[in-house]
């Protein structure tokens, strides 16, 4: 089974229809491959990306944005580092999103996203991004009070204005160049306790743990049914959702690197052609270079 077609299963096309529970986070796709092998797919797909890659650079015409969310522990650093460990790094900017910082409070909220969007030519990766804010700020809607909003402006409806914000922003970015993928990693609760007490029991992990990520666990049903609306509300063709299971770690960095070459491969990329006076100069650097004395 080829990584493209394994991607195009996850990818949520009819975003109305979306149920969370008719996605299995344990899904492998019939695929029961040991480790080595799966390597050797990810390795495939890494040289693909990684070809892709330069000839974005080099076109300079298209940006890409990658986004990342998940629950706690789902995966989503493992993905940057082994999805993105075989690509030219001077090509990528990745950013974590963490609690806004005062300055970022007294702006709207997609402003701080606005500040690290991809350049042509780059690939963006936001380690949690814009959907924070309807996702963890609906779980805990006091959050809004942090970002001073006018009162008459905090109604019930804010979540769905904001829904449309976020789809009329990645829209704006679509129309300019952006290629937009979105990746929700799909780990069930009872995986997520499991890598929990690993990283308890393992000194070298203990550091990634914080109790506020077991507070935040018994808030789970919540999390499911805003994760569920935002991406009905928000998967469109322009800016697509990938429910990718996530509770197995291979399997999940082959969805991604999947998505990824396909929808970079549809770009038609190419290096640009030399010609006219550059190709003049190149062809009389050669000279000069073939006669230098060593």
């Amino acid at each position: 089974m080829k990584l493209d077609s394994i991607a195009k299963r996850f990818r949520i096309d009819k975003a109305d229809a979306f149920r969370l529970s008719a996605h299995n986070p344990a899904e492998c796709c019939g695929l029961s491959i040991d480790k080595s092998d799966a390597k050797k797919m990810l390795a495939e797909g890494i040289e693909r990306l990684s070809d892709l890659q330069e000839k974005l650079y080099a076109q300079d015409r298209w940006s890409v944005l990658i986004v990342l969310q998940a629950m706690d522990a789902a995966g989503k650093d493992s993905v940057i580092k082994h999805v993105l460990s075989g690509i030219n790094p001077q090509g990528i900017d990745v950013h974590s999103f963490k609690q806004p910082s005062a300055e970022e409070l007294s702006h709207d909220f997609l402003w701080r996203i606005g500040q690290r969007l991809p350049a042509r030519g780059r690939i963006g990766i936001f380690n949690r991004s814009h959907y924070e804010e309807v996702l963890t700020v609906r779980v805990h809607p006091e959050l809004l009070e942090r970002e001073s909003l006018p009162k008459g402006l905090m109604g019930k409806d804010i979540w769905h204005q904001r829904f449309k914000d976020i789809r009329a922003f990645e829209r704006h970015l679509a129309r300019n160049g952006t290629l937009i993928l979105k990746f929700f990693l799909n780990v069930s609760r009872t995986e997520q306790r499991k890598r929990f007490l690993d990283r308890i029991d393992e000194p070298g992990k203990r550091w990634k743990f914080s109790y506020d990520d077991v507070v935040e666990r018994k808030l789970w049903p919540k999390y499911m049914r805003a994760y569920e609306d935002l991406i009905r509300q928000t998967s469109r063709a322009e800016a697509p959702w990938f429910v990718v299971p996530a509770d197995h770690k291979w399997f999940t960095r082959l969805v991604v690197a999947g998505a990824m070459v396909s929808a970079l491969e549809r770009l038609n990329l190419e290096f640009p052609e030399v010609g006219g006076k550059a190709l003049q100069e190149l062809s009389k650097a050669r000279k000069v270079l073939k006669t230098e004395k060593r």
